[in-house]
C-alpha cells in the first residue's frame, strides 16, 4: 500500500504552516514502515500498540538504518544519533519519537 502524499519529503520552505498532526504522523509512520519493510499493507492494521522489534521480521538492523533514512527524508528530520531501541519498540514509541523531533525542529 503506498500512499502518494505521504511519500513526498516536507517542504517546510514551501510550506511552513503545515504541521502534521498526531494522526498524521502515525499514518506516516505505518507508511514508511510497509514501503521500507515491504508489508504488502500489513501496516494498515497497525495500532499504536503494535510491537516492532522482535516482532516483524523484516524489521533487522539494515532495516532499522533505512527506516531512520526514510522517516528523514519524508519528514525533513535530522536523526542522527537521538534514537534507541526503545523508539522501534511499537508502533506507538516510534510515532511518539518522531512527534518529539519534529516539535523540537519546527
Amino acid at each position: 500500500m503506498q500512499i502518494a502524499w505521504l511519500q513526498a519529503p516536507l517542504n517546510r520552505s514551501v510550506y511552513p504552516q503545515l504541521h502534521l498532526k498526531t494522526m498524521d504522523v502515525f499514518k506516516t509512520v505505518c507508511a514508511v514502515l510497509d514501503d521500507v519493510l515491504s508489508l504488502g499493507g500489513r501496516s494498515a492494521a497497525f495500532t499504536r500498540e503494535t510491537p516492532l522489534l522482535g516482532a516483524i521480521a523484516e524489521l533487522d538492523s539494515m532495516a532499522v538504518v533505512s527506516v531512520i533514512t526514510t522517516l528523514e527524508e519524508r519528514l525533513g528530520l535530522v536523526i542522527g544519533d537521538d534514537i534507541d531501541g526503545q523508539a522501534f519498540a511499537t508502533a506507538g514509541s516510534l510515532t511518539e519519537f518522531v512527534e518529539d523531533l519534529l516539535a523540537r525542529q519546527t
